[in-house]
């Protein structure tokens, strides 16, 4: 059984960078063919997908947000981290660290609310 957690702070000033981590259980971050992602969802919003990491290890990411977000994963840890930068208001959402590819994401953390305010 897979359990996702993630863990982060609840409130980041504008234009700094945001890093939330997500821990995994139950199951390694290397074992094929799982991908490993952060989706998030704005206030008022629908689901965003923000970017990927599969058991390889090479990462993807949304076009809009490429720029200024990395994803890297510690396999020791068994974790992935997103990394966001030049944070401003309308970064403000809920994030949830999901296993799964487009079509089936079918395992969720309970998401972690980040706030973007000054």
């Amino acid at each position: 059984q897979v359990q996702l957690q993630e863990s982060g702070p609840d409130l980041v000033k504008p234009s700094q960078t945001l890093s939330l981590t997500c821990t995994v259980s139950g199951v390694s971050i290397t074992t094929e063919y799982y991908y490993w992602n952060w989706i998030r969802q704005p206030p008022g919003k629908g689901l965003e997908w923000v970017a990927a990491i599969p058991y390889s290890g090479s990462p993807y990411y949304n076009p809009r947000l490429q720029n200024r977000t990395s994803i890297s994963r510690d396999t020791s840890k068994n974790q992935f981290t997103l990394q966001l930068a030049s944070v401003d208001r309308q970064d403000t959402a809920v994030y949830y660290c999901v296993r799964g590819t487009t079509g089936d994401f079918e395992s969720w953390g309970q998401g972690t609310q980040v706030t973007v305010s000054s």
